[in-house]
């Protein structure tokens, strides 16, 4: 009973100091030369993850499977080294690896007590932690100790404790305590407080049992212990001390990072895997990306709320699930926590299980245990769920899981996690650097990234490089083209017969150019493609990074019936921004190891040569003039009224069936691109277009990115005069050139009156 009772130490303890030295010794001769070698201490390689950072120096994401952020001892703040002493080893700096008072003494304490107490000291942890079992047997004990003195033999005490503090598991994936700091405080670990370390200090006992995100109630309780352990060390003062025990916490409420780049550093994430192989999870490599923190997270903001507001346009589809809930009170707030887990929040949007339901007020609890209410404006967006004669299925009632969002004036609303998904992708145009990724709605919900993955029709906002292309056969922003009906019947086009249509239904008869694209008439982009030909216009647009073979030479190219990628038609738009040169994207600014050494840097910023030139500059300039006009009296004349600044270009895009809604615009020192549409396609709606729904969310997204940004409109390139307001070519600028477009081989339709024939007839002949 007395082993039992007092394991190990209490057998020391019998023995007596000389018997301790004695069985030693004994071991020391039969164990030493089986110790297994130390140089993986002698030359400590941590296993280190791959750490994306924003240009500012904010973490994206790390990649692998330790979470690490390895510090020298010299940059480990005293404050947290005294309260790892404090509660693990407070006399570390004292004895040679083994503390023989303090096996003495835990020997004592095991004596009257069902639990045993243990006297590992930091250099024997981490002996444990490197080489030994967790298994707790004599065997692995006296390794253990004999492990100590070589390590001691071999390293200095500051070597021993930064190894031990960057090495030691702390939870959540998290290896250190610099790592630590970050997933618990979200801050880094010179930056915490007595209070904090205390905290952090409490996690190499048990990590799961003392999490204080998972168990804050026991995690509090060992906090405050090891405070008190640091005064009666004397690592801090009464009033040190007074202060501490009395300091409120605040955790993240999340081990993940709330960058909201995920996308954006999956993409990182493969660049330099491919180059790297799985040595890039281990070695500590810090990515910096060309991105802004504070831009990245107004990217993802504006798409997010651009969707949600859709979103609160659509018919309720009803709770995500239903639970029962228990009759004895005492007993819901667990079921509410078990069901909840398995609806985690999606961001600002909370899962909540309801308690009361009734149409004029619904009571809810949510995961944190708070019971919340909602009332009033918050109920109508789930008005069909409550209604007492609505779908059984979709019923809001007692048990019911629904979301919830918090409004600003704290009131709550029912909502429901979108169907639909979007993108946004913004470059500097001046050299391709990635600004902005957004690759969906939320990555935790679909990993797909649909800025760089997703191939859907660009609808309208196509026109412009077939406008492009025009201008190189001899049109100008004053050529007449008529706005009239089409019809090809089935020998013309090959395959069904096709009547094209404006997306409001009218015709607006003959109109410039300028107009023609301001109000993007698709009749009128037809009989400018058809005019310049489908194959010449097919092999301009590869000009602009579009692959041929996805724009099938067709006249439905000119509606943008091909296949594109938000990335491609940021590359393509950034054309027309820079002055006519073709740019790459830059995600990977610069590439360090875990010490700072540099191992790439892009290059810098510079003037672009002409070996990148792919269209010439006076139709950059002239594709900027007309994109200018959309942004102020076209479709998406709301971006220069609400951004208030006259140097905005750019193009609204409404896919057949409204399947798919786009905005591309820039300024000339950021192009962007906005997608919104469903995975599988499907209608948006009649009244959803790309000026409602993707063009707010790249004017809030420009708001901040254009923030300070001096107004700047490009100069006119030689080669370009104007005439009574009109910019042309100068070759173009008399009788030359197309003035007005005569296409006579696109028919009328077959129910079309003689009378109107005749006068369209006549238009094309003038």
């Amino acid at each position: 009973m007395l082993l039992r009772a007092g394991g190990w130490a209490l057998a020391l303890l019998a023995a007596g100091a000389g018997g301790v030295l004695l069985l030693l010794a004994m071991a020391l001769a039969m164990a030493y030369p089986n110790l297994p070698d130390i140089s993986g201490l002698t030359d400590y390689r941590p296993k280190l993850p791959m750490r994306v950072l924003s240009s500012d120096g904010v973490v994206l994401g790390e990649f692998g499977e330790e979470r690490r952020n390895y510090l020298p001892i010299k940059s480990i703040p005293k404050v947290m080294q005294d309260a790892i002493l404090a509660i693990e080893d407070a006399r570390f700096y004292q004895h040679g690896g083994v503390d023989y008072l303090g096996v003495i003494r835990a020997g004592l304490a095991n004596v009257g007590e069902s639990r045993s107490q243990g006297a590992s000291t930091i250099t024997m942890q981490v002996a444990r932690n490197f080489y030994l079992s967790t298994e707790k047997t004599m065997t692995r004990k006296i390794y253990e100790i004999l492990l100590a003195l070589k390590i001691e033999n071999a390293l200095s005490k500051e070597q021993i404790l930064e190894i031990y503090m960057n090495q030691i598991f702390l939870g959540h994936r998290a290896y250190g305590f610099a790592a630590a700091s970050e997933v618990y405080f979200g801050k880094p670990l010179k930056d915490i407080s007595i209070a904090e370390a205390a905290m952090l200090a409490g996690l190499p006992k048990a990590p799961s049992a003392y999490n204080p995100i998972n168990n804050p109630r026991r995690a509090n309780q060992r906090q405050q212990y090891i405070i008190d352990r640091m005064l009666d060390n004397g690592y801090i003062t009464e009033e040190q001390h007074k202060e501490a025990k009395a300091q409120t916490l605040r955790y993240r409420q999340v081990a993940e990072a709330s960058s909201h780049a995920e996308y954006v550093a999956e993409v990182a994430r493969q660049l330099i895997y491919t180059q790297y192989g799985d040595e890039a999870y281990t070695r500590g490599l810090n990515v910096y990306l060309t991105l802004n923190a504070d831009e990245q997270n107004a990217a993802y903001r504006a798409l997010r709320r651009g969707i949600m507001d859709f979103e609160r346009r659509q018919v309720y589809r009803g709770p995500e699930a239903y639970i029962d809930l228990p009759t004895n009170p005492k007993d819901v707030d667990v079921r509410v926590a078990e069901a909840l887990s398995e609806h985690p929040a999606n961001d600002e949007l909370l899962a909540a299980v309801v308690l009361e339901a009734d149409p004029k007020k619904v009571v809810a609890a949510l995961q944190s245990g708070e019971t919340i209410n909602i009332v009033g404006e918050g109920l109508k967006p789930a008005t069909s769920g409550l209604s007492e004669r609505g779908n059984p299925k979709t019923r809001i009632r007692r048990g019911a899981v629904i979301r919830v969002v918090k409004g600003s004036k704290n009131d709550w609303t029912i909502t429901q996690l979108p169907e639909v998904e979007g993108a946004f992708i913004s470059l500097d145009p001046r050299d391709g650097r990635v600004r902005a990724m957004v690759g969906g709605f939320d990555y935790a919900k679909n990993k797909f990234n649909h800025a760089t993955q997703a191939w859907r029709q660009p609808g309208s906002s196509f026109k412009p490089f077939i406008y492009s292309a025009a201008l190189e056969k001899g049109f100008t922003p004053a050529t007449v083209v008529n706005d009239a009906p089409l019809f090809f019947d089935a020998s013309t086009t090959g395959s069904q017969p096709w009547e094209p249509k404006n997306y409001d239904g009218t015709f607006d008869g003959p109109l410039p150019l300028r107009r023609a694209l301001a109000k993007s008439k698709n009749m009128v982009s037809i009989r400018v493609l058809q005019s310049i030909g489908v194959h010449y216009a097919q092999d301009w647009i590869t000009r602009f990074g579009f692959e041929a073979e996805k724009h099938p030479a067709y006249l439905t190219m000119a509606l943008g019936a091909g296949s594109v990628t938000p990335m491609q038609m940021a590359q393509g738009y950034a054309v027309f921004a820079n002055g006519g040169y073709r740019v790459s994207p830059q995600l990977v600014a610069r590439l360090t190891d875990h010490k700072g050494k540099l191992l790439y840097e892009a290059g810098l910023p510079s003037q672009m040569d002409e070996s990148h030139r792919v269209i010439d500059a006076r139709n950059a300039f002239l594709m900027t003039s007309l994109l200018q006009e959309v942004t102020r009296s076209g479709t998406a004349a709301k971006a220069q009224a609400q951004l208030k600044r006259p140097d905005i270009y750019g193009k609204t895009g409404t896919t057949n069936d409204s399947m798919d809604a786009w905005f591309a615009g820039y300024q000339q020192q950021v192009v962007a691109v906005v997608w919104i549409g469903y995975d599988q396609p499907r209608k948006l709606g009649d009244r959803e277009t790309g000026g409602g729904l993707s063009l707010p969310v790249w004017i809030e997204y420009m708001s901040q990115a254009l923030k300070g940004v001096t107004v700047s409109e490009p100069a006119a390139p030689e080669g370009v005069m104007q005439v009574n307001g009109e910019w042309f070519y100068d070759e173009y600028q008399g009788q030359s050139g197309v003035r007005a477009l005569s296409n006579d081989e696109a028919k009328l339709p077959g129910n079309a009156s003689e009378e109107e024939k005749k006068s369209v007839l006549d238009l094309f002949k003038r």
